[in-house]
């Protein structure tokens, strides 16, 4: 991504991440449509109860894989061949570490976090079973997560949709299988999402293998050096600490959503689930960003990275007003292919949360655009700093807003928090970019000689 068209670039390596995001989104789709038919009411309402912690804990290591694969990155761009394999095998080490303990420390801890969001005692038992077999499958996640962030910094974002697209359906078919035939209930849905990650994940592995060399890791490379995992990590922890400081506000919403009952956590499930396939894109744009930033700056081609967000910040634009209008104009329609036309509460309320946020996207748009640009520079404390600006917004104001006025407090809460961390963000990135130019405060990148110690 170091030569030819910033914007053509950005934009072909996104499309392949934006039909995986869409089918990612289809796992969880899959799950909560086949549980809301099939189950009920509440069983959708446990399925969405859960969603708090698990992007607590399964986002912190979407971030952690992200923030690893950047290094990864910054040596492909460089050309240092023996740096990347030496990155891929540190950030196999580090991921594997962090697997075990997350997995240890969120299984045990899984009841407890229930209880503290006040998850309602009707769908509380289903909601354990769901999220503890999530957690039980950490493994899969940051296995699929890591390999599809080391093959995307490579430049390669086909490979890890092929797989993924697969494994969906697998997904689906699985969940029939596990909640029709076999009666698992809620903990069904979750053992497929499980399997189905693990398989595409293995499926990938060999693929990869075989097409690119650089994973083909010699023994001299998982050679273990501190100051090689620190590089790795003074990216990847901030990043994670991001989705994870973001999703502690998260929690908090969640623990107000569920005083509201089981109707408004329907409702509040539903319009999230269809926010997340409409704002899909934006998070392919956003890794696309991250990877043209990465790569451009470990060839030292700042004037590539400028030209190439100040262009793609424009098209995201455009995208995020045709979304939230498609959003808003057909609220009610998405919340009727979840719950059906009996649950009027339900659909009138997740209209709400859809005209409320979706009236903000545009927001979101330049929030992904700033944010992933610093990270692929590897500046992450603004974009942390930021992560903290949401935390505030979530876990200070949705308590006192929703006291006010109900419900729709609740919903407004994610657009606040877009405000709060966009301006920081902004501010951070014109800012280094001014600095870049005049050479100021330059973050070095290693070159081959350190690679290959």
């Amino acid at each position: 991504m170091t030569t030819g068209n910033p914007v053509r670039l950005i934009l072909t390596f996104s499309i392949p991440l934006l039909i995986g995001n869409v089918f990612q989104q289809l796992y969880n789709l899959a799950d909560t449509v086949i549980v809301g038919r099939t189950i009920g009411r509440s069983a959708l309402a446990a399925v969405g109860s859960t969603g708090a912690i698990a992007f607590l804990v399964l986002g912190g290591f979407y971030g952690l894989t992200c923030g690893l694969a950047v290094v990864t990155a910054q040596r492909f761009g460089a050309r240092d061949e023996a740096g990347v394999r030496r990155s891929i095998a540190t950030s196999t080490l580090l991921c594997g570490a962090f697997t075990l303990a997350l997995t240890l420390l969120s299984v045990s801890y899984a009841r407890p976090m229930l209880k503290l969001m006040n998850t309602p005692e009707d769908i509380f038992e289903d909601a354990y079973s769901y999220i503890v077999v999530m957690f039980l499958g950490i493994g899969a996640l940051a296995f699929y997560n890591l390999l599809s962030s080391i093959i995307r910094a490579l430049g390669d974002s086909r490979t890890p949709l092929f797989f993924l697209i697969i494994s969906c359906f697998l997904n689906i078919g699985l969940d029939f299988l596990f909640i029709l035939s076999f009666g698992w209930g809620v903990a069904g849905a979750a053992w497929a999402t499980v399997l189905s990650q693990l398989v595409s994940a293995l499926w990938c592995l060999g693929f990869g293998m075989r097409k690119y060399r650089q994973l083909q890791l010699r023994r001299g490379d998982w050679r273990w050096s501190w100051s090689f995992a620190w590089e790795h990590l003074k990216v990847a922890l901030p990043m994670a600490l991001q989705f994870s400081v973001t999703a502690i506000g998260v929690v908090v919403l969640q623990g107000v959503l569920n005083s509201f009952g089981s109707i408004a956590v329907a409702a509040y499930t539903t319009g999230a689930k269809v926010e997340q396939v409409a704002t899909a894109p934006l998070f392919s744009f956003g890794v696309a960003i991250a990877t043209y930033a990465a790569q451009n700056y470990g060839a030292g081609k700042l004037e590539r990275i400028e030209v190439g967000v100040r262009k793609s910040s424009r098209l995201i634009a455009g995208f995020c007003v045709v979304a939230g209008v498609v959003v808003i104009a057909l609220g009610r329609f998405w919340a009727w292919i979840f719950v059906g036309s009996g649950e009027q509460q339900v659909i009138a309320q997740t209209h709400t949360y859809l005209v409320v946020n979706g009236s903000m996207y545009v927001v979101l748009g330049y929030l992904f655009v700033y944010r992933n640009a610093l990270q692929g520079m590897g500046r992450t404390f603004v974009p942390l700093l930021a992560g903290g600006c949401e935390l505030l917004v979530r876990a200070l104001l949705t308590p006192l807003v929703a006291g006010w006025v109900g419900y729709l407090g609740v919903c407004a809460a994610g657009p606040a928090a877009w405000i709060s961390a966009a301006i920081p963000l902004a501010l951070a990135y014109f800012h280094t970019m001014r600095n870049q130019f005049r050479g100021v405060g330059r973050l070095p990148v290693p070159g081959n000689r350190e690679a290959a110690g």
